[in-house]
C-alpha cells in the first residue's frame, strides 16, 4: 500500500484555515506560527492536480475541488482521533470486545439499557452477543465462550446473582382446538390459580407442541413440558412465536416474549386445569472473576440492576 504523500498536518493546516477564515487565525488555533501554517498549506496545493483554496483579500476561500475535499479532510482527521483514542484507551487495560451469552428465556429488550451504557462509557469496546439455550448457556460459561453469561443453571465451583425470575406460560392461538373444543374453557380469562374444569395433561398430549432445541454440543435436551406425542423443535423463540401465530400448535413460553401477543389478543394463555405457570430464576456468571476487566465489570453491574428494575 503506497503511503500518502499529503501528512495529517497539511490536513489539519487546510482544515483550519478553512474554519478560521484565514492563515493568522488558523495558527492562532494550531497554537503554531502563521508561515509553518502557510509552508503547509503551499505543499498541499503543490501535491494536489488542482487548487483547494483562493485568496479573496484576506480571506480564503474554498474551490468547488476544495468543498468536497474539505468535508473529506475532516473525516479523515476525525478518524484520526479516534485511532488514537483507541490505542490510549487499549494501553490502560480496557477489553476491545466482551462477549454476552444470554439464555433464550430471557428478552433481548430487557438488556439494551445496560449495553446502551457500556457503549455510553466505552465507546471503543465492541459487544458480542451469543444467544444460547439450555445446555448451551452452561457451556459458554465452562468453557469460556462468553465473559458474562445468564442462565438458569449455576454449575458447581461458580456463583451466580439472581437477576429476574422468568415465567414460562402455556399459550396457543385463539382459533386452536385446545380452546374451541372446550366451550367452558373459551369464557375463562386466567388459570393463574389452577381451574379443576380447566385443560388437563391428557388434553395437552393429544396436541401438537413447539419445544426449544438445545444449543449445547455435548448434551440434547429439550425446553418446556415433553408430554405431547407430536412435538415440532425450533431453535429460537422467534419462530415458536410464528408457528403459533399461525394456529398450528402450542408451547410454554416466557411471559415477556408474548407479552404483546397476549396484550392484542393474537395469543391467549391455555387455563390448564394444575394452573400451568413454571417459574425459573435467570443468574449473571462470570466466567472468571480474577481477570474481569473494566468494561465487562460495568456492563454485568449494569445488567444486574436494568433487569432487577424489569422484574
Amino acid at each position: 500500500m503506497p503511503t500518502p504523500r499529503i501528512s495529517l498536518d497539511q490536513w489539519a493546516a487546510f482544515k483550519a484555515v478553512v474554519d478560521a477564515g484565514s492563515f493568522a487565525l488558523a495558527a492562532e488555533a494550531l497554537n503554531k506560527s502563521q508561515s509553518s501554517v502557510s509552508y503547509a498549506i503551499a505543499r498541499l496545493q503543490e501535491q494536489l492536480p488542482r487548487p483547494v483554496l483562493t485568496l479573496a483579500g484576506r480571506r480564503a476561500v474554498l474551490t468547488e475541488e476544495g468543498k468536497v475535499l474539505y468535508r473529506r479532510a475532516t473525516e479523515l482527521l476525525r478518524h484520526a482521533e479516534v485511532t488514537e483514542d483507541y490505542a490510549r484507551i487499549s494501553a490502560q487495560g480496557l477489553e476491545a470486545e466482551v462477549r454476552i451469552a444470554v439464555d433464550l428465556l430471557l428478552d433481548v429488550r430487557l438488556i439494551l439499557p445496560a449495553l446502551d451504557s457500556l457503549s455510553t462509557h466505552y465507546p471503543f469496546t465492541r459487544v458480542r452477543i451469543l444467544e444460547t439455550s439450555l445446555s448451551g448457556t452452561e457451556e459458554a460459561l465452562l468453557e469460556k465462550k462468553a465473559e458474562i453469561v445468564i442462565g438458569s443453571q449455576v454449575p458447581v465451583g461458580h456463583t451466580g446473582t439472581p437477576v429476574k425470575q422468568i415465567r414460562m406460560i402455556p399459550v396457543a392461538h385463539p382459533s386452536h382446538p385446545l380452546f374451541t373444543q372446550r366451550e367452558k374453557v373459551e369464557c375463562r380469562e386466567t388459570a393463574a390459580l389452577g381451574d379443576p374444569d380447566g385443560i388437563t395433561e391428557w388434553d395437552l398430549k393429544a396436541a401438537r407442541q413447539i419445544v426449544l432445541r438445545d444449543s449445547g454440543a455435548r448434551r440434547e435436551q429439550n425446553a418446556g413440558w415433553l408430554g405431547s406425542e407430536q412435538r415440532w423443535t425450533v431453535s429460537h423463540f422467534a419462530s415458536s412465536l410464528k408457528i403459533l401465530r399461525a394456529g398450528l400448535a402450542f408451547a410454554f413460553l416466557p411471559e415477556d416474549w408474548v407479552a404483546e401477543d397476549l396484550r392484542t389478543g393474537t395469543l391467549r394463555q391455555l387455563p390448564l386445569a394444575d394452573g400451568g405457570e413454571r417459574l425459573i430464576m435467570l443468574h449473571l456468571m462470570l466466567s472468571n472473576r480474577e481477570t474481569v476487566g473494566p468494561a465487562t465489570r460495568l456492563l454485568a453491574e449494569s445488567l444486574v440492576q436494568c433487569l432487577r428494575r424489569s422484574a
